[in-house]
């Protein structure tokens, strides 16, 4: 469930606050580790779980990243044995 369903929800009458509390919690667990988008406040693109900090493009950025995906996967291949793993 997404935290503006709980938020609905509880709104309703439908959960107790302290049952909106518990399944917040659970969303926010699952949200860490995994990757999630935003629109942010700018109408830009935010992606969270890669870093800290988001990764905030607007759409025309993303659409020619998306675009220079395979120029990406076949530099990373060519310099595999020069590239470090996050923790090495």
């Amino acid at each position: 469930m997404k935290k503006d369903e709980i938020l609905a929800k509880l709104a309703q009458g439908a959960i107790s606050t302290e049952e909106a509390s518990k399944l917040l919690e659970q969303a926010e667990q699952e949200n860490r580790g995994s990757l999630y988008c935003k629109v942010s406040q700018k109408g830009a693109v935010s992606v969270y779980g890669l870093q800290r900090m988001p990764v905030t493009l607007y759409l025309e950025q993303w659409e020619r990243l998306l675009d220079f995906g395979d120029d990406i996967r076949k530099f990373l291949a060519a310099h595999a044995s020069e590239l470090k793993r996050k923790g090495e």
